[in-house]
């Protein structure tokens, strides 16, 4: 029988479409694991957190005021109310505050672009239930109705995507005080009345709303996975979504999700791994190392300089993570010139060194101390050597590349190729010209045909 090249073709689009139809997920873990992290995300490296609500008013101590106020009983939190409001005044009254009148998203998307991230995360709901867009499951308790009256999930969004950037959002699951959550965490979690009526609805709502090509999720570690009915979600996320072939989820999703199941994994806040994790991971860190809300009381000394964000990007990159760097803005809507500045310097550094950062590998060796520590990362041939404090010296040792005739080195940012010589068994020592003056104080070495 002879057989045809129309009748060969029908054939492999049967058999393509059969396989699409073989990717359905299911609802439980050994399914949704299976899923293949969407390639975007680990080739961008870098992202913005944003941390932005009513919590901003306020602006004391941290995003966790309201906490810390009427359940913790932190006496700076209670002393703070007490000298600078009335008595009766409630957290709730914090929200006409909010005004975000200078809120410019397009000038944000600059900041954010000029930093040289390539995602950005903004947080939809936190704990405190205030949700940045009209949640019709959140009524006068939103951005829409009350506060700003604006779609701020909408409005950043538009701004971030004009750019080209991916946009994600950070959705907290549980409200510190929601009274049909307390209300399900009394029954332990044996109700699911708050999943049905607010959760869940809020999730849905945003993906098919907005499309986010990341959910960020929080706020889970009070009840089980199976309480959140969190692999549901999932499923018709990663199966029938809008957003299903190009959405990343992080790893809170119930009681005992973290560091096991998901997308990528989160583990703690600022995880800092001492080895190669098995898994694709990502820090968050804040610009200010005591809150991820904007602070009014915040103090110099207690803000990262760009050196110090600098040589924490660099040690997650090479160590196979994503880098996601908080900022919080005030309630006006401005992002504070100190974070501006330290963004930008983000993007100068980039400008220069992004090549051994964007859509890099870990390498065979992270990291090695000969002359200065030196943090690696590579792309097929070529490998880079990142080095975070200057040598202060013309000669510099790598111990741990193998090199060929073909092996060329050169400064990045600087075309000219550097004189090297082989060590004896492995490794190079080159001889540096004078390091030009950055303020991040780090450098790049690229190594093309090594091993």
């Amino acid at each position: 029988m002879q057989v045809t090249w129309s009748q060969i073709s029908l054939f492999l689009c049967l058999l393509s479409c059969a396989s699409s139809l073989g990717t359905r997920y299911t609802p439980d873990w050994a399914s949704l694991d299976a899923r293949p992290l969407p390639e975007w995300y680990d080739e961008v490296k870098f992202g913005i957190f944003v941390h932005w609500g009513v919590f901003s008013v306020p602006a004391f101590g941290s995003e966790w005021f309201w906490w810390y106020w009427k359940i913790a009983l932190k006496p700076e939190y209670i002393l703070f109310m007490v000298k600078n409001y009335p008595p009766g005044f409630s957290y709730t009254d914090f929200a006409p505050d909010f005004h975000a009148q200078f809120f410019d998203p397009d000038e944000w998307a600059d900041i954010f672009e000029a930093s040289g991230a390539k995602y950005v995360v903004l947080t939809s709901k936190h704990h405190e239930g205030f949700t940045n867009w009209g949640s019709p499951t959140s009524w006068n308790w939103n951005s829409v109705d009350n506060g700003p009256h604006r779609d701020l999930v909408g409005d950043l969004g538009a701004a971030i995507r004009k750019r080209s950037l991916h946009y994600g959002l950070y959705h907290s699951l549980y409200e510190w005080f929601n009274p049909i959550y307390l209300s399900d965490k009394q029954s332990g979690f044996k109700t699911q009345e708050f999943v049905e009526k607010k959760a869940m609805p809020e999730l849905y709502d945003l993906v098919n709303r907005y499309k986010p090509d990341l959910i960020w999720s929080d706020g889970d570690w009070e009840a089980p996975d199976t309480y959140w009915n969190s692999t549901g979600f999932l499923a018709w996320l990663y199966n029938d979504s809008p957003v299903k072939d190009v959405v990343v989820t992080n790893d809170r999703w119930g009681l005992g999700c973290y560091c096991k199941h998901g997308g990528y994994y989160n583990c703690a806040d600022k995880f800092t791994p001492g080895e190669l994790p098995n898994h694709k991971w990502e820090k968050c860190q804040s610009v200010d190392t005591i809150s991820w809300g904007y602070r009014r009381n915040m103090k110099l000394s207690e803000l990262m300089d760009l050196p110090s964000i600098i040589k924490d990007m660099v040690y997650v990159v090479a160590l196979g993570g994503n880098y996601l760097l908080n900022v919080g803005p005030t309630s006006d809507g401005m992002i504070a010139p100190l974070f501006e500045e330290r963004l930008r310097g983000i993007g100068a550094w980039l400008k220069v060194n992004g090549e051994a950062i964007y859509a890099t590998k870990p390498w065979r060796v992270q990291a090695e101390n000969a002359t200065v520590p030196v943090w690696y990362t590579s792309k097929s041939s070529t490998v880079y050597a990142i080095f975070t404090s200057n040598p202060m010296q013309n000669s510099f040792k790598l111990l741990t590349p193998k090199t060929s005739y073909n092996t060329v080195v050169t400064l990045l940012g600087n075309p000219e190729p550097l004189k090297w010589a082989p060590l004896q068994t492995t490794g190079l020592i080159v001889l540096l010209p004078d390091l030009p003056f950055t303020p991040a104080d780090a450098w790049t070495l690229k190594l093309d045909e090594v091993a």
